[in-house]
């Protein structure tokens, strides 16, 4: 073991709430069991196989109230994986489920046997048709998928609120519609085609002419049974009848009996069974979409009515006007919102009765939309709305931040009231649907009915679909609360059976928790012919059994998970998922909501559980060691969750008192830390020209070994040389802001090879062209942005270099009166946000006063309208940095970069480098993976530059990709240059 290594015991609990009802069990501390792990290893390869206990904790879990613990995790990469699997499965018996984003909200991506994650390596999409078409692989998200279509204006029928961190292979698989999708652009109506592995192994392209030959020939008693089902289901008028009404509105509720209606052919049968067959039916491996026109010109309104009945009311008021989106959302809903970043804080104010629609229209063109918006005042003016909070306006605007402000909130209606919800308790979302015209009564129905069983009444939905969405939070370790969900769930189903004739499942699909009322909802035919559909295809009952069908009348009350308290950041955490695919350790070890959910499996064990042992030993690595502290995921989650933040508080934690005295000196004494750093990255590059980087990497490699990974970086050919000793001379007098130079840029040189000024003889000698001249202090050496020990969790060491930066920079800006230009985004951050909760009160109080601007900002909106363009590259691409999207100054980046270069890119799958100061040189690893995927597109063609706006970011990506990236202050001074 490493010499500082620190001892696991350092991360556990404080205090420990188990042992708990749905724990991990002693016996199964040692994770996979034999010969499962062997046999599984030697099938695929040991780098394919999850096995230890926290791997099997962390994908237990996904955004529904259930939770069970799969025997291994296989990481699939591609077809022959799957089949081999599928294989393995029918030889011992066992069973099989598909995982890719784990954000459903029925148990669906859970597996109590062989679970298969179908994310990681099935990523991509190709456009087709000048986009008209899109062939897309099952781990691809819907905002990646749209990103792409986007260029070419079109746009994916299906549009879940969870976009940002579903699959399409869920969506498919579940039928998942969303905001505007209804029952005409969802999954089933737009699918052009669909690759699927059956549970024999046998692969089917439906776009193939020769499809239904082959599988006649691989599949005959299942090709045999499909046709009979269909004979079966067209000589009963009735039942066609009845199948077709149910579709009529949204409708998720077991198996598509429409596709045996719709389907003259075993193929054309299985491609509408396998959308919403939740991975019963066979594994989905690609998709090919019919896309639709991305219509950009919108007007939106947040209306208030006074009561529920009154804005159902105006519903098909809206849906007659041609509005593509009526969106619901009650009182209760308004006023949890209030916990999403951009939400007007007087919702929080809002009447009980206060029921808001969001409405939206969009069209092609100009003329489109003012025709909508007279459509649309039309109906306002016939409208009865209120305004009982200032933040009210009831008037449809254009505006895209205020419509995007609008969204949010309507899309966080899960996460933030579930947010809101008691500590420990377990949160359960049910979606259904009535006939539209039956919206408030519905609505009035329900939340008479959580009254009734003691839950918060609260609902939102798709209200031009009929299609409404509630929650319930209870505590799944008390047996009370669970009968009390039970007995809601009985008297809801049957309401909304028998008074509406409704779905009980319009979108989220039946999962877990619906299976047992499949039959009260269809009726026993229809449910029969679902039972004989599976048994027809999968006749072993290989693929997730018991997630659509159950014939166990409580199995919704099997597998509620409870939720452990834990951290106060963390705990209102409902494990939805939408932070994962932001962060940079997603492919590598854990992610923020497993670094929670292994934290709370901690909670549910009891003192000296060999499963806390076992959790504690992966943790310091998998959790806190690779996590690139970023706080990404902060920016994904609608509840502000800062992962990020709580893992540098662990790392706080494992640091002893002398390494915290050590950090706090090295800060007090940062202008020798400084220099001497610039001579060791001068002598270190000297060296390197003389014995090669290889003798470097096994030097600093021993010391790792020796010492600790976290504390030794790794020496990487791609570290930049020493930056000049002097810099530039600037004059105060005159200055139009004042200059700080990050320590970064004042140890790091630019670019190897790249002629031209420095990074801060570029800003200075930019400024002062555009006749805003900046001025360096002389003593900016010693003083730092205080990243460099907040990002390890070195609290004291925050603190020095947090007040004494606030200070200088007081001094320097004359009180704030000038800007401060700072030419590293992580340092701008820093020293705009991230110091205020280590500064005295003093401190705190000068800090409000400076005005802090990131160098790019200032060349963006400062010198930009000042200065000639005299040249420009034929194409640049971007590594916006993750500290610019905290900064929220992207679009600042690209401007400079569009004038800079005639054709600008941003990568689809740009994301942080993880590079993260030096993190990228302590965990290499880090950086390569959560790299790759960017480094894959900006590869793949050619670029005359490529740049960014933080030297360590740059080096990331220069090692990610072996190209050369640089400031674009560096390439604005070029293109202005006389």
């Amino acid at each position: 073991m490493p010499l500082l290594e620190p001892k696991p015991g350092t991360l556990r609990p404080r205090s420990i709430s188990g042992p708990a009802p749905d724990r991990m069990p002693e016996h199964r501390a040692a994770g996979t069991p034999e010969p499962l792990r062997t046999e599984l290893a030697e099938l695929l390869g040991p780098e394919k196989v999850l096995w230890k206990v926290s791997d099997l904790v962390r994908y237990a879990t996904d955004a529904s109230p259930y939770r069970f613990v799969p025997q291994v995790v296989v990481i699939a990469e591609d077809i022959d994986d799957v089949s081999a699997v599928l294989s393995y499965a029918h030889g011992r018996q066992r069973e099989v489920v598909f995982r890719a984003a784990g954000t459903s909200l029925n148990g669906q991506a859970q597996g109590e046997d062989i679970l298969v994650d179908v994310r990681r390596h099935w990523a991509g999409i190709e456009v087709l048709d000048g986009g008209r078409r899109a062939r897309i692989r099952p781990g691809t998200t819907v905002l990646r998928a749209n990103a792409a279509l986007a260029r070419h204006g079109r746009v994916l029928g299906p549009d879940p609120a969870s976009a940002i961190a579903c699959t399409l292979g869920g969506v498919v698989a579940n039928n998942a519609s969303g905001m505007t999708a209804g029952t005409t652009r969802n999954s089933y109506r737009t699918l052009s085609s669909l690759t699927f592995v059956l549970p024999g192994g046998t692969v089917v392209d439906t776009a193939d002419p020769l499809a239904d030959e082959e599988l006649a020939r691989a599949e005959p008693a299942l090709c045999h049974g499909l046709m009979e089902i269909k004979k079966e289901i067209e000589a009963d008028p009735e039942l066609v009848r009845r199948i077709r009404a149910k579709y009529e509105i949204k409708n998720t509720t077991g198996y598509r009996l429409d596709a045996y209606l719709d389907g003259n052919t075993p193929v054309e049968i299985l491609r509408g069974l396998m959308v919403g067959s939740e991975g019963t039916l066979g594994f989905i491996s690609e998709v090919v979409f019919d896309t639709l026109p991305l219509d950009r010109e919108l007007c939106s309104a947040l209306l208030f009515f006074p009561s529920l009945p009154a804005a159902a009311a105006a519903v098909p008021l809206f849906n007659e006007a041609g509005a593509i989106a009526v969106e619901l959302m009650d009182g209760n809903t308004l006023r949890a919102s209030v916990s999403v970043a951009g939400v007007p804080a007087d919702w929080a104010e809002l009447p009980k009765g206060t029921t808001a629609l969001l409405v939206e229209f969009r069209a092609p063109d100009e003329a489109g939309r003012d025709a909508y918006e007279r459509r649309a005042a039309e109906v306002l003016a016939g409208l009865d709305l209120v305004a009982p909070v200032p933040s009210v306006t009831n008037a449809f605007t254009r505006d895209a931040h205020t419509i995007s402000g609008y969204w949010k909130a309507r899309k966080a209606f899960v996460t933030a009231v579930g947010g809101a919800r008691a500590s420990g308790t377990t949160l359960i979302t049910e979606d259904f649907a009535v006939p539209p015209s039956r919206l408030a009564e519905a609505c009035e129905a329900l939340l008479e009915l959580q009254a009734r069983h003691g839950f918060d009444a609260a609902v939102a939905g798709h209200a031009a679909h009929g299609n409404l969405h509630f929650l319930l939070a209870f505590d799944a370790a008390k047996p009370a609360d669970v009968q009390r969900y039970a007995a809601f769930m009985d008297a809801f189903c049957r309401l909304t059976v028998e008074r509406f004739d409704g779905s009980l499942k319009a979108e989220h699909s039946t999962g877990r928790n619906i299976a047992p009322f499949l039959e009260l909802e269809w009726g026993p035919k229809a449910t029969g012919l679902m039972w004989r559909t599976k048994r027809t295809v999968d006749p072993d009952g290989v693929l997730a059994p018991r997630i659509l069908l159950d014939r166990d009348p409580l199995a919704h009350l099997r597998g509620l998970k409870t939720i452990p308290k834990v951290e106060a950041v963390a705990d209102p955490c409902i494990e939805c998922g939408f932070c994962e695919p932001t962060c940079p350790s997603e492919d590598l070890t854990t992610t923020p909501r497993q670094r929670i959910v292994l934290r709370r499996e901690m909670m549910r064990q009891p003192p000296g559980s060999p499963v806390l042992d076992g959790l504690l030993e992966a943790y310091g690595y998998d959790a806190v060691d690779t996590c690139a502290g970023d706080s990404t995921c902060k920016l994904a989650c609608p509840v502000g969750i800062d992962t990020g933040a709580l893992m540098k508080d662990f790392r706080h934690r494992r640091h002893s008192p002398r390494e915290e005295r050590a950090a706090a000196l090295a800060a007090r004494r940062f202008r020798t830390v400084e220099g001497a750093a610039r001579l060791a990255v001068a002598a270190a590059d000297k060296i390197g020209d003389r014995v090669g980087d290889g003798l470097l990497a096994a030097v600093t490699g021993a010391a790792r070994k020796a010492v600790r990974p976290d504390l030794v970086p790794e020496w990487l050919p791609q570290i930049p040389g020493a930056a000049a000793r002097k810099l530039p001379d600037t004059r105060r007098v005159g200055a139009a802001a004042v200059y700080y130079p990050a320590c970064v840029n004042r140890i790091f040189g630019g670019p190897e090879g790249r002629p031209g000024p420095s990074l801060p003889e570029a800003v200075v000698a930019v400024s002062e062209r555009a006749g805003k001249p900046v001025w360096i202090p002389r003593d900016v050496t010693g003083t730092c942005c205080a990243t460099i020990w907040h990002s390890k969790g070195y609290d004291a060491g925050t603190r020095v270099m947090a007040n004494r930066i606030v200070e200088a920079a007081w001094g320097w800006t004359a009180g704030g009166r000038l800007p401060l230009v700072v030419d590293a985004s992580s340092c701008t951050l820093g020293i705009a946000h991230e110091v205020v909760p280590y500064l005295t009160d003093d401190n705190r109080a000068l800090h409000a006063e400076l005005r802090i601007v990131d160098s790019v900002v200032w060349a963006a909106e400062e010198l930009l309208p000042h200065l000639e363009v005299l040249r420009t590259v034929g194409s640049a691409v971007l590594h916006p940095t993750c500290s610019m999207r905290h900064l929220e100054d992207e679009a600042q980046l690209r401007t400079v970069a569009e004038a800079c270069a005639d054709e600008v890119v941003v990568p689809d799958d740009a994301g942080c480098c993880a590079f993260a100061g030096d993190r990228g040189m302590l965990h290499p690893e880090l950086t390569a993976s959560a790299t790759a995927r960017e480094a894959a597109e900006v590869t793949a063609r050619p670029f005359d530059a490529h740049l960014s706006a933080n030297r360590m970011c740059e080096v990331g990506m220069d090692r990610a990709t072996g190209r050369g990236y640089y400031s674009v202050l560096l390439e604005l001074e070029h293109a202005t240059r006389p």
